[in-house]
């Protein structure tokens, strides 16, 4: 913490901050802003009130007196409005085959289409359905089953179409939706939180750039829909947003859906859903991480400094910091990373962690480990598990728990798959 102290700090689409961490992070900042000369910003099109939480005696953000840099923001709102949302939602909920006749009406109307999913498998099917009606050179599919380098590359060829205005149909999960400089004519969003669907309008019609026939300045278009099968039960984030946005639809209406005083209202309930989680609530121990890290009421020690208080002794430490470190996650998913072969760079590298223990160079492994960083692909046990079975991963050196994939179950459309792609090449090293 100390490292931060006498510093600005500013944290990008603060709206992704895991709910489990929303306490401490007000408490950590706090602490910056109060005692340590430091400035945090918080950037977002959708604003979380963090210093309106419901569970406040855990301790909610202390925002200075004037906190908005943007005053007028309800005005704003109005002067810049550059998408019309569409609640298309209805009982039963859209099958497959209306959904891709409706992707495909769009992308036809404008050539230039969005389709926005919660789940890679929707991602892959609407994908490959659309291969049969769409030129090869204008489909694209975006998922975090790609590695960095190779969706980074993808986003530089769909830029590049829509500044030239060729056609591009793009079919992502939500990973678009943060920090993606991109904008599409027309939005296809699947069901989710307000705070998602908000995100989803920003890659449509993003720099007022859409003009008629008579050449007038016209608004996108952001289409919500829902479909009839969707896994999310184990996606909790996905399924209580629904939930709460479907709330603020039927109180708001459409029209105003976007709104700063919708948003608010969405997180709102949101955070009121939610607010037991907050705290980063420990299973085994039936603590909180917010506790250990405090006052620390089940630490067995408390009772040893009410005697050195008596005593006018100084009182010791109780914070469990070992047992906090090993129990704390960034990002709390059970996941595995793997090294992807996605190009002859991504190879190389493979190859030179793979080198002999005899040639084992410390500083070289590191250095390349670093670099394989953008060539890495994280899955969960039961991809990994299948990859297993199939005999799809290679440790670089035995005993580092390091491992890479096998060029086969690699596909420059879909990423990592668990499906055999083609055939081998194997790695000389």
């Amino acid at each position: 913490m100390h490292q931060l102290a006498n510093s600005v700090l500013i944290f990008d689409e603060i709206q992704t901050l895991p709910i489990n961490c929303i306490h401490m992070f007000c408490h950590s900042l706090n602490f910056l802003s109060e005692h340590a000369n430091t400035t945090a910003l918080l950037c977002t099109a959708t604003q979380p009130l963090l210093n309106k939480l419901p569970a406040s005696e855990f301790g909610e953000l202390r925002m200075a007196n004037n906190p908005e840099i943007v005053e007028n923001t309800t005005e704003l709102f109005d002067a810049l409005k550059r998408v019309n949302v569409l609640n298309r939602f209805k009982a039963g909920g859209w099958s497959k085959k209306e959904i891709i006749t409706l992707v495909n009406q769009r992308f036809t109307e404008r050539q230039s289409c969005l389709v926005i999913v919660n789940t890679k498998a929707w991602a892959r099917d609407i994908f490959m359905e659309c291969q049969q009606t769409v030129d090869t050179e204008a489909l694209f599919h975006l998922s975090t089953n790609q590695c960095a380098s190779h969706r980074k590359e993808l986003l530089k060829k769909i830029r590049g179409r829509l500044s030239v205005a060729l056609p591009v149909l793009c079919v992502s999960t939500q990973l678009i939706e943060a920090g993606v400089d991109i904008s599409f004519a027309n939005v296809i969003r699947f069901f989710a939180g307000l705070d998602s669907i908000a995100q989803a309008g920003g890659r449509c019609n993003r720099s007022g750039e859409l003009l008629d026939d008579h050449g007038e300045y016209v608004r996108g278009t952001l289409e919500v829909i829902n479909p009839t099968e969707e896994p999310i039960s184990r996606l909790v984030d996905i399924k209580v947003g629904q939930q709460c946005t479907r709330r603020v639809f039927d109180e708001v209406g459409i029209e105003n859906i976007l709104s700063p005083e919708s948003i608010d209202a969405y997180f709102q309930y949101f955070f009121f859903e939610r607010q037991e989680e907050m705290i980063y609530p420990l299973k085994k121990e039936e603590d909180c991480l917010l506790n250990i890290l405090a006052n620390n009421t089940i630490n067995n020690g408390l009772g040893c400094n009410i005697k050195r208080r008596n005593e006018g002794r100084l009182p010791l430490l109780q914070q469990s910091f070992m047992a906090a470190g090993k129990a704390f996650k960034a990002i709390d998913a059970p996941t595995y990373s793997v090294i992807v072969p996605y190009n002859y760079e991504a190879k190389a590298i493979i190859a030179a962690l793979c080198g002999t223990n005899k040639n084992f160079n410390t500083p070289d492994f590191y250095k390349n480990l670093k670099k394989a960083q953008q060539y890495s692909v994280n899955v969960f046990p039961n991809v990994w598990n299948a990859l297993v079975d199939a005999q799809a991963l290679y440790e670089v050196q035995e005993g580092e728990g390091i491992y890479y994939l096998s060029d086969r179950y690699y596909s420059h459309h879909f990423g990592l798959s668990v499906d055999l792609i083609g055939m081998h090449t194997e790695l000389f090293v």
